[in-house]
């Protein structure tokens, strides 16, 4: 019974580690990681198939097995995360709690990434 859920929500983490490299507000790598470890836990064959996804393989690799992120990679998601902050706050339309509920994620979320060894 919970390997078809965590296969389900593989999927999902999949499907929005996907829109995130899209759009800056939405956070790639870390949906790519949390699909590597549901896949590993609900389907061997999905969870060798994106560990040798060609953009995403070698890093969930480097995550899974020495708990590092690359230096172009850190430079990449927080230079994204600044992006993605510009816009909220430059936008009149998006309501001052949302954008302090985002902001407040993505310093997480920056402050996680950076301070992760490099390769």
């Amino acid at each position: 019974m919970i390997k078809p859920l965590l296969f389900v929500i593989a999927w999902i983490s999949f499907a929005l580690g996907i829109i995130g490299a899209f759009l800056p507000i939405l956070p790639t790598t870390p949906f790519l990681i949390l699909s590597a470890f549901l896949f590993s836990k609900s389907s061997p064959r999905f969870h060798a198939w994106i560990l040798t996804l060609p953009i995403a393989g070698d890093g969930i690799r480097d995550w899974r097995d020495n708990r590092v992120i690359k230096t172009r990679a850190k430079v990449l998601a927080v230079s994204m995360m600044i992006l993605s902050l510009v816009m909220i706050w430059s936008s009149k339309k998006i309501a001052l709690p949302i954008q302090v509920l985002v902001t407040l994620i993505l310093a997480s979320v920056g402050t996680f990434v950076g301070t992760r060894k490099s390769r």
